[in-house]
């Protein structure tokens, strides 16, 4: 008795799904959801020049006059705001302006 199997293999017939096509698609869709959640390569930095010290302060007096502007809505906000007025005035003031 032959096997059902065995009456494929020996009459020359290929089966339906060849094993080695089925470990290359394997192999494509492992290889594609890899590439997938690898992330987009990132651009380096742009390295740009300082800005100067006499552009940083009248930045500065910019943003304090627009700080002068803003209306509080509660006592914590003046403070926050009043504190960051402060810190802007030091750095006005300063003669030299600490790099970031």
């Amino acid at each position: 008795m032959n096997k059902k199997k065995d009456v494929g293999t020996e009459a020359g017939e290929v089966s339906d799904v060849p094993s080695s096509s089925v470990s290359s698609t394997a192999a494509i869709t492992v290889v594609a959801e890899k590439q997938a959640t690898v992330p987009a390569l990132v651009q380096p930095a742009i390295v740009h020049e300082p800005i100067p010290e006499d552009q940083q302060r009248e930045l500065m007096k910019w943003i304090l006059e627009e700080k002068r502007k803003l209306k509080p809505k509660d006592p914590e906000e003046k403070k926050r705001i009043d504190e960051e007025k402060a810190m802007l005035k030091q750095f006005i003031r300063a003669k030299s302006i600490p790099s970031l």
